[in-house]
């Protein structure tokens, strides 16, 4: 073999590939497929390989986007892969880049460390304007539907802010719990002082009834479940009527409620029903697909594939629990007659056959030279021979066994 040459490399007569660096040459693989010209491309797209993810974790880092301490554990994966890397190119430059990185990282940390105070910070600010809301509600709300809503979202909002100052938050709950309990306890004593009102509750109370009652028959499920939780919410808004009519209408406003909820339970177990029923038609689809598996004859398995898929079709939808380990069922079938079908075709290819022959046969011949050479190496004492001799014989061996298996699955 012919020698080629490159900037930070080299192929040498016996196919050995170098890389130069700045403690030397180093070894990365040995060549013997084609030319050196194509050895050496094929170890700089090695090299380009490593360079474009040096580049990835450049422009990840400078757009602030990562964590330092992910930042850290790439750099440190990366430095190993280029410091044994089986690649031609200028290493060095990128440990230098990787280095610079490193630096970035720690500059990253103490960035990140600041921004998690500053974020505390806005924490206990946001913390505090809740909590101002809500004593201002406590002290001034007269609307008092609104004013709950109103004090229950900014409960929402304490519980979604992001945590601060621990001791400075816990005296910051207090204060909001003070002002919850005491907005609750304004507006009982607003209700207890509209008790002649009684009268318009209980006529409001009768309009919910009346209007549950309508409903109780409806079959739009999901709109009319809606609707009586509105219902509900409106019943508890009217306040209390007097005892004895306010018991009257909560059983008439039950009983129309448990009819139309039992209705919709019965549908809804019925469709869940007849999901059951598609699922274990599926289920002995999936069984029946199964069964071409393995593969032996590649387009009666496609026919019977395809006979499969239009009868899936035509049941429909299943229940969500089941419905990917049935479609990942038939979906690894699919795959297997495909692999099959591809199979059947590479062993109908004349060209494709020859050239995994012809490959043996080199690779062979090849083995056959460097047993001679190590033969004749280990005879005459030459140790520096062996040492370059041995790693080339145990290479071509494991191509020959990759080799040998392609042509046996032609040939099969």
């Amino acid at each position: 073999m012919s020698t080629g040459s490159h900037p930070w490399g080299r192929v040498a007569e016996d196919g050995t590939v170098y890389v130069r660096t700045a403690a030397g040459e180093r070894v990365v693989g040995i060549w013997q497929a084609g030319s050196p010209e194509e050895a050496l491309a094929f170890f700089t797209r090695r090299y380009e390989a490593l360079a474009t993810e040096v580049g990835l974790l450049e422009r990840r880092m400078g757009a602030a986007g990562l964590a330092a301490g992910q930042a850290r554990s790439t750099i440190a994966r990366l430095r190993a892969a280029v410091q044994e890397a089986k690649a031609v190119g200028d290493l060095g430059a990128l440990q230098r880049r990787l280095d610079a990185l490193a630096d970035r990282a720690d500059q990253m940390q103490h960035e990140q460390k600041a921004a998690r105070e500053r974020a505390k910070a806005e924490a206990i600010e946001i913390k505090e304007r809740i909590v101002g809301e809500a004593e201002e509600l406590a002290a001034h709300a007269t609307h008092w539907k609104s004013a709950g809503e109103r004090m229950a979202q900014l409960l929402e909002d304490w519980k979604a802010a992001p945590h601060g100052d621990r001791q400075l938050e816990a005296g910051l709950w207090k204060r909001m719990s003070a002002a919850r309990t005491a907005f609750a306890k304004r507006r009982k004593a607003y209700f207890t002082a509209l008790e002649h009102e009684r009268e318009q509750v209980r006529e409001r109370k009768r309009q919910i009834v009346a209007r549950a009652e309508e409903l109780s028959s409806s079959t739009d499920w999901t709109a009319t479940a809606a609707a009586y939780r509105a219902l509900m919410a409106e019943w508890k808004e009217a306040g209390r009527a007097d005892k004895v009519a306010e018991d009257e209408l909560w059983k008439r406003f039950r009983a129309a409620q448990a009819a139309f909820f039992d209705a919709r339970s019965a549908a809804l177990a019925a469709k869940d029903n007849e999901l059951r029923e598609r699922a274990a038609a599926k289920e002995e689809l999936l069984a029946e697909a199964e069964r071409l598996l393995p593969v032996s004859d590649a387009r009666a398995a496609r026919a019977a594939l395809r006979s499969i898929h239009q009868r899936w079709d035509k049941i429909g939808p299943v229940a969500r629990e089941v419905s990917e380990r049935l479609e990942n069922g038939l979906r690894r079938v699919d795959e297997a007659v495909r692999k099959a079908e591809d199979i059947q075709w590479r062993r109908s290819s004349p060209e494709a056959l020859s050239r995994a022959r012809d490959t043996v046969d080199q690779i062979r011949r090849t083995i056959s030279q460097l047993e001679g050479q190590i033969a004749r190496a280990a005879e005459s004492g030459d140790e520096t021979a062996l040492r370059r001799l041995r790693p080339a014989l145990a290479a071509r061996q494991s191509w020959l066994a990759e080799a040998e298996k392609t042509l046996a699955d032609l040939t099969g």
